[in-house]
């Protein structure tokens, strides 16, 4: 078992929770600071008392340290630098809102400040007016996701080097990499994304307004998410004129979409929030109810899948959220104990030396879109070989969609959106409908250590391919299934956007009903899975992770099923320029003075007096004018054969002794289709050949 020593504070509690839905044994040191205690420390040993008393008592039995806070306030820097072979073991993970390097590293920042710093707050709210950061301090919970990653990093490292290291997370950049196209957008079209009031900017989704209440939808993707709605329509009688010629060219109906919003819109209006998402649901259309998280526990979907946690409390239980992957659904409230007694760790010798904490390590990527190439992203910028399938007869959005290129005239191979997630990658192209590739497929499982995948559920038991099947192929193989709402339950067919899921997991209804503008719900979902993935990877053997991206946004709402939203604040300022503004944690300051100032010039005044304050990025902003992010090199450049030299987000879980990189640029389509089955199946060209003839390649 895993053992974890919680320093964290309000910054980024979340990687300790974490790990505690893992299994892991975990000794929070309570300094009397923590808020929403039942939520965020539930299913915790708490011990009080001098932290260097309860370090010489704790440290050498812990595989993990976990610490939050402004750099100036954390404890243990001082203490590890003092005694450091007291610490060779342990893989300890700040998290600080700037990292601890570059000028900024002192600066303090709470939630709101943060989120504003890595650009997320921008995208919130309505044109001309202050901008609004996502609800439920998700800067925090974000760097919290990737603490965790970095923990078990480390510990997967560790096996290899015999010593643990120091991992750093700084939030601001953890908020960065999580924009979607907030910041590439700009990289590779010039272009920044405003407030739209909910309106996403690359695909046709946005909230609309039922009879009742509101839904989430569109009409973006593969092209039957607009037939079957046209067709939806039509049967209705209320398709207006959009059954016309005109309106089945997707670049016209994009640049159209205004009257195409406000037709739907009208037909939307005129039904039921769960007329609506029922028969959407039934047509396996991407629309869903807008629901508070007062009625998350009625949701049929999340009970039968028991995603739930009763927390076991003096007064009775208590039911709070789960945890984003298949976990402990019954946990006691924080348990106040004397003492812990941890026998001291013994590792073993160090079996290799340095690298990437994945080396050696291959994955069979089967995703597409957004949330699977996120995870494997983050693989392999960790030193995993990632493997990915791609077909011209399942066009990836990301490569494919006009809409998502970003680049002004750029084919499939140069769109921005697929580069920057899609870096470190090798690409193979399998036409997955045909018998022989779903045998070459076959074959590959038995070369990978994991597969990821995010078909429909059911699809890879059709091919034979489904969990039992590949464990008959590869025993140790790792499974990981990345559908909207898992593969089990009454909603297991609905399809999922990342504003339905926003929706159906009540993060939306938090927003004041107007939803997200960037793919906070697959990101999220992303860090989860890729949190599952590595902690099978650690423990050594095989397994199946049946991953709800609507369980992981909603396990990402912190403590809403128990407390309810705070105030909305004032906190967000408009300062001297178009659409300037500051975030601030406080409410003292005059807002028609702020008015005046330069943000930037006024940030640095307030951080010299203790007050945590940030000027509002944009994508422009982040990649051009921020001194922190630019210390850190967040930004990191590749030649890509089409697009050039181009920038893409970095690595956010920074390991000290093994780190990550971004080496090679996203491949073009089928770029290492014979490399990869040649080196990895012993292909010849003749048979290459007969395969490519046969249509299997492509």
């Amino acid at each position: 078992m895993i053992r974890v020593l919680d320093l964290t504070d309000d910054l980024a509690p979340q990687a300790a929770r974490l790990f505690v839905g893992l299994g892991a044994d975990v000794v929070r040191v309570d300094d009397g600071t923590s808020s929403d205690e039942l939520h965020w420390h539930a299913g915790k040993r708490v011990v009080r008392g001098d932290l260097d008393t309860v370090l010489a008592r704790l440290l050498p039995g812990a595989d993990v340290v976990l610490e939050s806070g402004p750099l100036r306030r954390l404890r243990t820097p001082s203490r590890r630098e003092a005694s450091p072979e007291d610490w060779a073991h342990v893989v300890h993970v700040v998290v600080t809102p700037f990292g601890m390097w570059g000028p900024r590293q002192d600066w303090l920042a709470d939630d709101l400040v943060a989120s504003a710093a890595g650009g997320m707050t921008w995208l919130g709210g309505d044109p001309g007016q202050p901008p609004v950061p996502p609800p439920r301090d998700q800067a925090g919970q974000l760097a919290g996701d990737h603490a965790a990653i970095a923990a078990l990093l480390g510990l997967l490292a560790r096996r290899r080097t015999g010593r643990g290291q120091l991992a750093e997370v700084s939030v601001q950049e953890a908020v960065a990499a999580t924009l979607e196209t907030g910041a590439i957008a700009w990289l590779h079209g010039g272009t920044v994304p405003g407030r739209t009031s909910g309106v996403y900017g690359h695909v046709a989704h946005r909230v609309f307004a039922a009879k009742d209440g509101h839904v989430a939808g569109g009409y973006s993707g593969p092209d039957r998410m607009w037939t079957d709605l046209l067709a939806w329509l039509v049967e209705e009688d209320e398709a207006g004129d959009l059954s016309e010629e005109r309106w089945q060219d997707p670049v016209y109906r994009w640049q159209n979409r205004p009257h195409v919003d406000d037709v739907v819109a009208a037909f939307v209006a005129r039904r039921t929030v769960d007329e609506i998402a029922s028969e959407a649901r039934a047509r396996a259309l991407p629309w869903a109810a807008v629901a508070a998280p007062s009625e998350l526990a009625d949701n049929p979907q999340l009970r039968y899948r028991n995603f739930f946690v009763d927390i076991d409390t003096p007064s009775g239980p208590v039911t709070n959220v789960g945890f984003p992957f298949a976990s402990r659904r019954r946990l006691s409230a924080p348990a106040h104990v004397d003492t812990v007694d941890w026998p001291a760790r013994d590792l073993p010798p160090p079996a290799s030396g340095r690298g990437a904490a994945l080396d050696g390590t291959r994955v069979l990527d089967l995703t597409w879109v957004l949330a699977g190439p996120y995870v494997t992203k983050i693989l392999g910028e960790h030193g995993a070989d990632i493997v990915k399938v791609e077909s011209a007869h399942r066009q990836d959005p990301t490569r494919f969609a006009p809409s998502m290129r970003l680049r002004p005239g750029a084919s499939p191979d140069e769109s921005g959106y697929f580069l920057n997630f899609n870096r470190n990658k090798r690409s193979m192209t399998l036409n997955l409908r045909t018998p022989r590739a779903q045998e070459v497929l076959r074959r590959l499982v038995a070369e990978v250590d994991v597969v990821i995948e995010n078909f429909s559920p059911g699809v890879l038991d059709k091919w034979g391919l489904g969990y039992e099947q590949m464990r008959q192929i590869n025993p140790n193989v790792i499974l990981v299934s990345m559908a909207g709402v898992g593969q089990t339950g009454p909603w297991r067919r609905a399809v999922t956007f990342a504003d339905t899921l926003a929706a159906m997991s009540g993060l939306t209804h938090e927003t004041g009903n107007q939803g997200l503008t960037f793919g906070l719900g697959d990101i999220v979902a992303a860090n989860a899975a890729a949190l599952a993935t590595l902690d099978l990877l650690y423990r050594g053997h095989g397994g199946y992770v049946d991953l709800s991206q609507l369980e992981a946004m909603a396990a990402h709402l912190g403590p809403a099923m128990l407390t309810p939203p705070p105030p909305k604040t004032t906190r967000v300022l408009r300062t001297r320029g178009e659409d300037r503004w500051i975030a601030v944690a406080t409410d003292d300051l005059d807002p028609s003075t702020v008015a005046t100032e330069d943000a930037d010039e006024l940030a640095v005044r307030l951080q010299a007096q203790g007050i945590a304050a940030y000027p509002v990025r944009d994508g422009r902003d982040l990649v051009e004018s921020d001194e922190q992010l630019a210390a850190g090199g967040f930004y990191v450049e590749l030649d890509h054969p089409l697009a050039g030299r181009v920038a893409h987000e970095g690595v956010v879980a920074r390991l000290h002794d093994t780190p990550g990189g971004v080496w090679t640029p996203a491949p073009l389509l089928g770029q290492h289709t014979d490399e990869l089955l040649a080196e990895l199946l012993g292909l010849t060209a003749p048979e290459l050949d007969s395969l490519r003839a046969d249509g299997v390649l492509e």
